[in-house]
């Protein structure tokens, strides 16, 4: 008990926090999120995304990617809305590939960063690899992250993905060159 007190007392001197994991709920996305999803698109941290996003995000742009859901939900992707507190603070997708890749779906995040290191995209991605295997006819996922980001690989190894490769120097972003970590998880 008193071994329990030091230790506790001495995290809160180095400054170490243990946030209380939250309940993440995943929403589907409907066109009445354009407004978050918005807001969400124009705060997020870029530092590691796919420029696919645009940037500024605008209401086009949203309205884009909505359609683009409700057109492809549960027949080639799953699309959700990550939701803690009432409050959607990102997304999470699986998508199927196509041509001879089409029983793999490839998992894609982000969340905005007042939500990081409290487990949110681990419960996150652990619903929807569940979801994907239900809905789609896929057998695999694959997921790609950049080397350097600590974060998305322990929430990707945390879920039980296997490191398949490391593709070296295959990433350009901002001017800097990444190797890309490539993993995968069975049915």
């Amino acid at each position: 008990n008193y071994q329990r007190e030091k230790l506790k007392l001495i995290g809160e001197i180095l400054g170490y926090r243990k946030e209380k994991i939250m309940k993440v709920e995943l929403r589907k996305w409907t066109k009445e999120y354009k407004d978050e999803l918005k807001d969400i698109c124009n705060k997020i941290d870029r530092k590691y995304l796919s420029d696919r996003i645009p940037n500024p995000y605008k209401d086009e742009d949203a309205v884009w990617w909505l359609d683009y859901v409700e057109k492809n939900e549960e027949s080639n992707g799953v699309f959700r809305a990550i939701v803690v507190d009432g409050k959607i603070c990102g997304t999470i997708s699986i998508e199927k590939r196509g041509d001879i890749y089409i029983k793999e779906g490839v998992l894609g995040y982000y969340l905005l960063t007042e939500y990081w290191g409290r487990g949110i995209m681990t419960q996150a991605t652990e619903k929807i690899c569940e979801l994907a295997f239900e809905q789609l006819d896929i057998i695999k996922i694959m997921a790609t992250t950049f080397k350097d980001n600590i974060g998305s690989r322990r929430v990707i190894e945390k879920n039980g993905f296997k490191l398949e490769g490391i593709r070296e120097k295959s990433i350009y972003k901002n001017g800097i060159i990444y190797d890309e970590c490539i993993y995968g998880k069975l049915k």
